[in-house]
């Protein structure tokens, strides 16, 4: 199991709406709230041979943890 290491993330009290989007190669997170939207660009490749859906799973866990509401939005559009 690769460890994820969430830095740089929007602060929670201007931004505490969490959005992931899963694509083939990457996770993107969309934060929203009181300033413009912001987004995460997870790479997966970074994270080496990792099951994407479980990955999402925890970081959907990690972000609600750490304050933000979440939820999935679903796989990309290509």
């Amino acid at each position: 199991m690769a460890v994820l290491r969430l830095m740089g993330l929007p602060s929670v009290a201007r931004y505490p709406r969490a959005v992931l989007s899963r694509g083939e190669d990457r996770i993107l997170i969309h934060f929203g709230g009181d300033g413009p939207e912001r987004e995460v660009d997870v790479p997966l490749r970074l994270l080496g041979p990792v099951d994407a859906e479980a990955t999402e799973l925890r970081l959907l866990a990690r972000l609600t943890e750490l304050g933000y509401e979440v939820r999935p939005s679903g796989a990309l559009q290509r």
